[in-house]
């Protein structure tokens, strides 16, 4: 399954959990195997990413469910970026805080749109799929 770092990265961006996130690929990956057959393009990672929507929607969208989760933060790497100043390092730092809580304070729905499209390099309309 060439695109489970992609599955697993926008598990983590559903689930804002690392564990949480395994749990959902790993159910995906049972899933687009038993039902592989049902791909009809050549779109497979579109495939698999809804794939791994659909497994998050069935595990966490019960009630109460939400609150269970603890908070992803991938920042826990702090090696510094050795080709930058001190100063670049942290203003890039803040940077990139900035715009990983705005989009954790996203509605779930445009945070998907925004994960899919800006880091896993989806097309709107395979979004849309």
């Amino acid at each position: 399954m060439p695109h489970l770092d992609a599955a697993f990265n926008y598990a983590r961006w559903l689930t804002k959990s690392d564990q949480d996130a395994e749990d959902v690929v790993q159910d995906a990956a049972v899933r687009a195997l038993r039902f592989f057959s049902s791909l009809r393009n050549d779109d497979a990672r579109a495939w698999l990413l809804t794939i791994v929507r659909n497994t998050w929607y069935a595990r966490f969208s019960k009630p109460g469910r939400a609150d269970q989760h603890a908070v992803f933060d991938d920042m826990n790497d702090e090696r510094p970026d050795e080709q930058l100043d001190p100063e670049a390092v942290v203003i890039q730092q803040q940077s990139v805080e900035r715009v990983h809580r705005a989009l954790e304070e996203l509605p779930v729905d445009f945070r998907e749109v925004v994960v899919l499209r800006e880091l896993e390099g989806l097309s709107y309309k395979e979004i849309a799929r």
